[in-house]
């Protein structure tokens, strides 16, 4: 009995050994990648890596990679926050918000898309500019996304405000699949919205306001991004550098073969969402939609600045702690 006990203690001794380490295992190199990403064509690179298995077929046997689909930023920042995920792809606005918050701790990796987002009206609506909008109800996806702050840029070049500061916009949050019908019982007026639903609202009779170019930059503002938790960037930099890989030919494979990569990716949207895009919907969001891994700075700089007047974050960070060091 006591040999069983001293056997028994000493099991206990080496599974809390383990299990602390297993906690502390912040300065150790991981053997899995988690990855957070949207299932929309503003997240290309994603849906095409993940499809093709391009990151997998780089990796060493024995390291694996967990993909994970969000629907809104705030849900990913949380996964970020908690070390659920690892790298991310995500909105600016987001991510200017992720690393304000984790004081740093969530940084930006790379550049991913730009652009892709429309002012559209409802059909019969006299509205045919931004001062247009003066005593209307214009939606965007949600408070605080990147559409919500070209919007309010769009506003302020225009001498107009928001009914939340006094103004004579209402500026209402609804979800881009419902805008469609929101519009339709004419609860809204305009929507700024990404693609593809711009191209699929277009599609069932509304109306072009601006076109991507017109909205803000040129349409060469970033409208997504990759981030990573600083922590696993400096623990696992071999990774980092093996999905950047990935990410960089995902980027070549979209602008070198784009008919390819577009019918991969739909079928990626289908299998996970159980819905595609009609050819013509999908050719024509990538058509306002631009793929590079370079990152408009001035827009994300831009973008801090809304969100600090907003009190949408504290302070407005520094380039040394937004952007990782590679």
């Amino acid at each position: 009995m006591k040999n069983f006990k001293r056997v028994l203690a000493l099991v206990l001794l080496v599974v809390m050994a383990v299990s602390f380490t297993a906690c502390s295992n912040g300065n150790t190199k991981s053997n899995e990648i988690h990855i957070g990403y949207f299932n929309n064509v503003t997240h290309p690179q994603a849906l095409l890596m993940k499809s093709e298995k391009l990151l997998e077929d780089s990796l060493d046997e024995g390291t694996t990679v967990k993909w994970t689909a969000f629907n809104a930023g705030p849900a990913e920042q949380e996964a970020l926050f908690a070390g659920n995920i690892d790298i991310g792809y995500i909105g600016p606005v987001p991510a200017i918000t992720a690393n304000s918050k984790s004081l740093g701790d969530v940084v930006i990796l790379s550049g991913a898309t730009q652009g892709g987002a429309v002012l559209v009206k409802r059909s019969g609506t006299d509205i045919n500019s931004v001062k247009d909008l003066a005593n209307k109800n214009v939606a965007i996806p949600q408070i605080g996304n990147t559409q919500h702050l070209c919007l309010l840029n769009l506003l302020a070049e225009n001498g107009l405000k928001p009914t939340t500061e006094g103004g004579n916009v209402t500026v209402s949050a609804v979800a881009n699949a419902d805008v469609a019908n929101t519009m339709e019982r004419g609860d809204i007026d305009a929507a700024l919205v990404p693609e593809p639903w711009g191209a699929t609202l277009l599609e069932q009779g509304a109306e072009l306001v601006l076109d991507y170019d017109e909205v803000y930059l040129d349409g060469k503002y970033d409208v997504a991004v990759v981030v990573v938790r600083k922590e696993f960037l400096e623990n696992n930099p071999g990774l980092v550098e093996k999905f950047l890989d990935a990410h960089n030919l995902a980027t070549e494979k979209l602008n070198n073969d784009k008919d390819a990569s577009l019918k991969t990716i739909n079928n990626e949207l289908d299998a996970a969402t159980g819905k595609s895009l009609s050819e013509k919907v999908i050719k024509e969001s990538f058509s306002r939609i631009g793929i590079s891994t370079e990152l408009n700075k001035t827009s994300i700089s831009n973008f801090a600045k809304i969100s600090k007047e907003q009190e949408f974050i504290k302070e407005i960070p520094d380039d040394s702690t937004l952007y990782a060091k590679q």
